[in-house]
């Protein structure tokens, strides 16, 4: 009789954690559906069965639902980067490949908007679209030449227009950046060929103002020559021969100096017309 109790007692007492221990696995999976976490640098968009898409984003940390009638949508709020390229043509009608490096984010303030009318994939539908839509408005202004020289002005154009349509779409563009461009073959050679015809021009200037240099020099030289023989042709009216005389002292003693110095031995003639050491003044 006892064991039938004790058997007994321990049946009601199995079925009662059975029963508990389903009401609080039911609890706890209603308490874990009710919960949802908004990590650093996102925001939550909840969408309500009843009321739709609710106006104010949900910030960062845990929060409640209500399981099947709201669904939380995390969306990422940090700055992206994201290239967009684009063949377009230049004002003198120039093919360029060009490709600009934007930096994005959504407005924060707008994001139920944005989910409702963009979806959180809101980048890869507006970004593409409007990016080269603004690169083939601004390039078209611009002369392929221009797009080399001014190439910060051209950058300059492009991040006003983009901010400016971006904003349309309540995207923030914190930066825009042309990182590469390239033009057709055609134009590349005829770059290459405009430089090698500068530098050729260049080159023939330097020439001719060489030649220039080269004019004056002789024409400045033939002067100095010209004067210096018209002074020692006035000098030997006034000194007669003492002047020729002088001179000749004076190159027979840079002579003895030089053949003073030299290691090697030099024989000397005893006289002739060649030599200034022997020829006499009175002849």
């Amino acid at each position: 009789m006892a064991q039938k109790e004790a058997a007994a007692a321990l049946a009601n007492l199995l079925s009662r954690v059975a029963r508990y221990s389903v009401i609080l696995g039911i609890g706890g999976s209603a308490l874990q559906s009710s919960l949802y976490t908004v990590d650093g640098g996102e925001r939550a968009v909840m969408y309500d069965r009843i009321q739709g898409v609710l106006d104010e984003p949900i910030g960062e940390g845990t929060h409640f639902r209500l399981p099947w009638f709201q669904t939380p949508n995390v969306m990422d709020i940090r700055t992206r980067p994201r290239s967009i390229s684009s063949v377009t043509g230049t004002k003198d009608l120039q093919m360029v490949n060009i490709t600009l490096r934007v930096l994005s984010k959504p407005d924060v303030e707008q994001l139920p908007r944005i989910f409702r009318n963009l979806g959180t994939d809101w980048d890869e539908r507006v970004l593409p679209s409007i990016g080269n839509e603004v690169l083939k408005a601004v390039v078209a202004q611009y002369q392929a030449e221009q797009l080399l020289t001014q190439r910060d002005q051209v950058s300059a154009a492009v991040r006003d227009s983009l901010m400016k349509r971006a904003s349309e779409f309540n995207i923030l563009v914190d930066d825009v950046a042309i990182t590469h461009l390239s033009f057709g073959t055609e134009f590349t050679k005829a770059v290459e060929s405009k430089q090698v015809a500068q530098q050729e021009a260049e080159r023939a200037r330097f020439v001719v103002m060489k030649a220039d240099q080269e004019r004056k020099a002789a024409v400045i030289r033939a002067e100095g020559e010209s004067e210096s023989a018209k002074l020692i042709s006035e000098a030997t009216k006034q000194a007669g021969m003492g002047l020729i005389e002088l001179r000749r002292i004076e190159a027979a003693r840079d002579i003895a100096g030089t053949l003073s110095k030299s290691r090697n031995v030099v024989y000397l003639p005893s006289g002739g017309p060649n030599m200034l050491l022997g020829i006499n003044p009175t002849q």
